[in-house]
Parts: C-alpha cells; structure tokens; sequence
C-alpha cells in the first residue's frame, strides 16, 4: 500500500446512510471550501470552491454539463440557476438521487438527476461541452475509467475540472500498519475511499485524450474545512446522534483531527484539475 490510500467500504450504501447527517456536519454543498483569511463561515467558502471550478470550466449559457458524483445536488442546481447552463448529475446513490430531484424544483429543463456511475455512464460520445467532478473522484476505484468515461462523453474542446481530496506522498508499508486505527476510523466516517497524487489525474488525463491546463493545489486554503466541521458536529450534537448513532458521531469527529493532521504533516491534501479534450484530427 506505498502507492495508495485506500478505506473500505460501498460508497453507494454508506453514503445512502449518512446523506442526512452530513448536510448537518458538512454543510448543504457536502464538501471542503476555500478560505481566503481562515476566518469565513463554511458556507462562504464551500461556495469559494465551487467559484474556483466554475472559473477553471469556463462555463457559459447554453453549455451542456455532466455533474460526475452529484452529491443532493446543490453545486449542480447552483450552476443551473446562475450561469445559464443544463446540467445533468449522476450519483450510484438513489438517496443522492432522490434529494436533488427535490432541490430542482423550478430549474425544469436545466438541471436532472438519474442513477448511473460515473466509470460506466451510459451516455453517447461527444454528449457534453463540460465534466464537473467535484470531491467524488476518491470514491470510484477505477480512476481509470473515470477518466476515460469523462472524456468520452466530452465533445471536442470541451473541458473537464476535477476537484478532489489527493494523497501527497508516497506512504510506506510500515507507516500504514502502524496507522491502521487512524485509517480504520476515517473508513468508518466516510465510507470506501483511495486517494491519488494530483499527478496522477493529470497522466490520466493525458492517456485519455485530454490536454491538462491547470493543476492547482489547494491543500493550506482548504484546512480550516476541519475547523468548521468540528463546530457544526458540537452545533447538531442531538440530531446528528440520532442519524449516524454515538460512535458515528465519535468517528466523524476523530475523522476531523486525524484528516487536519494528514493536511498538516503532508499525508493528504486537496487539489484541482482541467483540462481540454483534443480537436480529433
């Protein structure tokens, strides 16, 4: 396990059982923000994030865009509303489903939800002008097909932005037993998950017909994430209790002091990707 960060667990079944939950802990966009002075409620810098890949797609009206692990569908309903374009997510999670078909009430015609995976999606070549894939790219255990699918169902010069927890070192064998109980408990919190260098995403992307244009690392503006999620954890003690049990909400909040310390020593951070698909020739 030097070249990988791997937790086990189904995705699709752990995140069917704590989506409730972690819109409380994590906030209603249920992912890390960007924080400019550290001092921004969550909610501000969860939509800096979402604005750091809005720039990098260069989104525009009337574009076509596939949201690759939809979450309950805020970030796509946002991009729906302000900038004009149709989006289409997919999650392997029927709850994920079910929750952003309720959010897009009112956005018909601009923004759907449907069951599909995203290393499989069933789509035609060439259906979309952009891919979003925001913090669900860690999930999927076949980064490969990931990749691949993603510029498959990209028409030519469309764009791919990932955005995405990444491993920053090479991880020794030995360091991995003798931390087995901290990446038992993230297991536990946040289901199956292997993270990557944000090199490897852009070799990917290479491989799969994709020139890359940016890669950005995020990791200093995202740590105060921890901070926030610790204090909304202490804010919805009671009904967070009720959703994931005591010890879910023990593991969640251990979760958060041992991913800060991963940020802080080098272990993990967090990273961001575009690129654009060739013109074929």
């Amino acid at each position: 396990m030097n070249d990988t960060v791997q937790l086990g667990h189904e995705p699709a079944e752990h995140y069917d059982r704590v989506t409730g939950a972690w819109r409380l802990l994590l906030g209603e966009e249920l992912h890390y923000g960007v924080f400019e002075s550290g001092d921004e409620p969550l909610q501000v810098a969860t939509a800096a994030l979402t604005g750091q890949m809005v720039a990098a797609a260069e989104l525009r009206p009337g574009l076509d865009v596939l949201d690759v692990g939809c979450g309950t569908g805020a970030p796509a309903c946002a991009l729906a509303s302000a900038h004009g374009v149709h989006v289409v997510g997919i999650t392997t999670s029927q709850v994920g489903v079910d929750a952003a078909r309720l959010r897009a009430a009112g956005l018909a015609g601009r923004a759907s939800f449907e069951l599909r995976d995203g290393t499989d999606n069933g789509f035609a070549d060439a259906t979309f002008d952009r891919v979003w894939v925001l913090e669900s790219s860690h999930l999927m255990p076949d980064r490969v097909a990931l990749l691949c699918e993603c510029a498959r169902v990209l028409r030519p010069g469309g764009r791919l932005v990932l955005c995405d927890i990444t491993r920053q070192r090479e991880i020794p064998f030995q360091e991995v037993l003798r931390r087995r109980l901290e990446f038992a408990t993230l297991r536990d919190a946040f289901g199956e998950a292997r993270m990557e260098p944000l090199g490897y995403y852009a070799e990917l992307a290479q491989r799969s017909g994709l020139d890359v244009q940016e890669l950005r690392d995020l990791t200093q503006r995202t740590l105060p994430t921890f901070d926030r999620w610790r204090a909304n954890a202490a804010e919805h003690d009671a009904e967070v209790r009720v959703a994931l049990g005591a010890d879910g909400l023990d593991a969640f909040v251990r979760s958060c002091d041992i991913l800060e310390g991963f940020w802080r020593d080098g272990t993990l951070g967090y990273g961001l990707i575009s690129a654009v698909k060739r013109d074929v020739v």
